[in-house]
């Protein structure tokens, strides 16, 4: 089971039914993130090159063709930023530059299926909300998704050239300590494991024969 399994406890998450006061028995102090703004940004990127390192297997045999390529992690890696608070209001200009792994797949002049590594870098310059200085301080976090449905091999440097669809998400964000009101520890629920039930009819059968009541012999002869 799983707490979405028809396990029926009001100590798990989900919706609530009836009066959301009911069941709180105390305030919580838990450490978390607190995203104070975030922003979407999507994107097509045309003829971006894509230069190619970590060949797997090693030593393709070239000219490649490109495959797709696709980013490795959700979480981007920020530099060079600029923080611009604006005097006339509670938003400041933040730009910075968003690197983003991506893996690229390819074949290669023998057919043989391969795979490599590269980057995607976007600048980005938006205005978000940034908290009044504090003695904790503020970070700057992008989550992305890139992807590349087509691509061309240059052969006079070994690249990629290809298009790019990609989104990013920037957010301002600290590590905190919040009050919360609590229902208390969850309910963890027993685990269900996987089984294609390739042995449901047979497990179903009682373990000896049911004893038939009222039946002679006799009659059967």
């Amino acid at each position: 089971m799983s707490f979405y399994s028809n396990f029926q406890s009001d100590k798990c998450p989900g919706t609530i039914s009836g009066n959301p006061m009911n069941g709180l028995t105390e305030k919580v102090c838990i450490q978390a993130e607190k995203i104070f703004d975030a922003c979407i940004r999507q994107t097509q990127i045309e003829n971006y090159t894509l230069a190619l390192s970590g060949f797997t297997p090693e030593n393709p045999t070239y000219p490649l063709t490109f495959v797709s390529a696709r980013s490795l992690a959700a979480e981007a890696e920020i530099s060079n930023i600029n923080i611009d608070r604006q005097a006339d209001r509670q938003c400041a200009r933040v730009q910075a530059t968003v690197t983003v792994p991506v893996e690229v797949l390819y074949t290669d002049a023998n057919g043989v299926e391969g795979k490599a590594t590269s980057s995607v870098t976007m600048n980005e310059d938006v205005l978000l909300y940034v908290p009044s200085p504090s003695i904790m301080p503020f970070t700057v976090k992008g989550v992305v998704s890139a992807v590349a449905p087509e691509g061309t091999f240059n052969a006079g440097d070994n690249t990629f050239t290809v298009s790019i669809c990609a989104t990013v998400i920037l957010k301002i964000a600290m590590q905190v300590e919040l009050l919360l009101p609590s229902y208390g520890y969850c309910v963890i629920p027993p685990a269900q494991e996987y089984s294609q039930e390739v042995c449901a009819g047979f497990f179903e059968l009682p373990l000896y024969p049911q004893s038939q009541s009222g039946c002679n012999c006799k009659d059967r002869c």
